[in-house]
């Protein structure tokens, strides 16, 4: 197994540049972290930063696609939970409540990263736009197995809630956010089924 100079496997310090660098760029923001920070606190030199991530950039993909990861697993426990598509879209909905009213709950990480990374050619936000359009595609298939009825308005609405839920949660009552949430959730799925 290769070492680095802090004298764990170079595993173990690349999980120490993500972790650190992942609690930071989601509680305090991407651009407003620097390097040196991140090194300092994963404890870490700049050396072995490089030799694990060739620019910042590559560190916040990396960061991104951890969150879309974590994401991507919640989904799955939720389609997991029950065999009525309904219900699994509830399940998905009560993961993203349990997520806003968590504590440090600071918003999507998707959206504060589109948001400091306009540009829609550059990677990051390319990455942004493929977590989304997953989310949505997978949102739209829980909802078309509900009735025959066309799901692709509902699955935008729905994304558009969860949007919302996650940029109020961080600036409002959790507690409310989050129930005015599952019932917009459930007004969709009434919708869908009278």
């Amino acid at each position: 197994m290769s070492r680095s100079t802090e004298g764990g496997s170079t595993s173990e310090a690349r999980a120490r540049l993500l972790n650190t660098a992942t609690r930071i760029f989601y509680a305090e923001g991407i651009h407003s972290v620097g390097i040196d920070r991140i090194v300092a606190e994963a404890q870490v030199t700049r050396a072995t930063l490089y030799r694990h991530f060739a620019s910042k950039d590559d560190l916040v993909l990396a960061y991104l696609s951890l969150a879309d990861q974590g994401i991507r697993g919640q989904v799955a426990a939720a389609q997991e939970s029950s065999p009525s598509a309904a219900d699994q879209i509830r399940a998905v909905a009560k993961s993203i409540t349990d997520g806003i009213q968590s504590t440090h709950f600071r918003g999507c990480a998707f959206l504060n990263a589109a948001a400091e990374y306009p540009d829609t050619t550059h990677p990051i936000h390319q990455a942004v736009l493929a977590h989304r359009q997953w989310f949505l595609t997978t949102i739209t298939e829980l909802l078309a197995k509900t009735t025959d009825t066309p799901a692709e308005a509902d699955g935008r609405h729905l994304v558009m809630l969860r949007d919302g839920a996650m940029a109020a949660g961080c600036l409002f009552d959790p507690e409310l956010i989050s129930t005015t949430f599952l019932h917009g959730v459930e007004g969709i799925l009434r919708t869908r089924t009278n």
